[in-house]
C-alpha cells in the first residue's frame, strides 16, 4: 500500500521514516485557514485534515495519506511562523514572559483507502513546554542561527534552542510536528 506524507517538513519526514522506511512526499497545496469559531485543538486537527484530503483528492488506489499541523499557543494566543526577525523576537519574549509554559498542539489526520473503502482518522496531541529565562543576547544569538523563521513559535525544540527548554510534558515527537505514537497506532495493521 502506498504511504504518502502530505508535508514537506524535514522533521516530519525524519519521524515518519522511523515508522515506515518507504513512503512518498506530496505537498498539499491547501492554504491554511484559521476558523476562530473552533477551539485551537479543533483548528489544528481541521488544518491537518484539509492537508491530507487535498493530497487524497489528487491520488487514487489503495493508499494511506498522513497530514499534520502544529500550533504553538500560550494564554489563548496562537503563535504561527514569524513574519520577520522582529516578529520572531517578539514571539520568544512573549513565550518567556510571566508563566514560562506554553502548549504545542499537533493535529493529525490519516486517510486510508483500501479496496475502495475510505477510513478517516482525526486526532491531536498536546505537549507542555517550559522555557528558561533568556537574555536579549541569547535571543539574538538564537535568531542569528536562521532557524526561527520556518517554525511555529519561532523556535524548534530539536536544534540549538534546546538549551533554553527546561522540560516538556508529553510526547517529544508531538513537539516536533508528528505524533509518531498516534501515527503508529492508526497504521500498524497496514505496515
Amino acid at each position: 500500500m502506498r504511504i504518502i506524507l502530505a508535508s514537506q517538513s524535514p522533521r516530519r519526514k525524519e519521524l515518519l521514516a522511523l515508522i515506515v522506511p518507504k513512503f512518498e512526499v506530496m505537498v498539499s497545496n491547501q492554504e491554511e485557514m484559521f476558523n476562530n469559531t473552533l477551539s485551537v485543538e479543533e483548528q489544528v486537527t481541521e488544518i491537518a485534515y484539509t492537508k491530507a484530503k487535498n493530497v487524497y483528492d489528487r491520488t487514487n488506489g489503495d493508499r494511506i495519506i498522513i497530514g499534520s499541523d502544529t500550533i504553538v499557543t500560550k494564554n489563548g494566543k496562537i503563535y504561527g511562523k514569524p513574519k520577520d526577525r522582529n516578529h520572531a523576537k517578539e514571539m520568544i519574549k512573549e513565550l518567556i514572559t510571566g508563566e514560562k509554559v506554553h502548549k504545542i498542539i499537533t493535529g493529525l489526520s490519516i486517510l486510508i483507502e483500501e479496496n475502495g473503502i475510505l477510513k478517516e482518522y482525526k486526532t491531536y496531541d498536546t505537549v507542555n513546554v517550559y522555557l528558561k529565562d533568556m537574555t536579549d543576547e541569547e535571543i539574538e544569538k538564537w535568531l542569528d542561527t536562521g532557524n526561527a523563521m520556518d517554525k511555529a513559535g519561532a523556535y524548534g525544540i530539536q536544534n540549538e534552542f534546546c538549551v533554553h527548554v527546561e522540560k516538556i510534558e508529553g510526547n517529544y515527537t508531538t513537539a516536533l510536528g508528528l505524533p509518531t505514537h498516534k501515527v503508529y497506532d492508526i497504521i500498524k495493521e497496514y505496515i
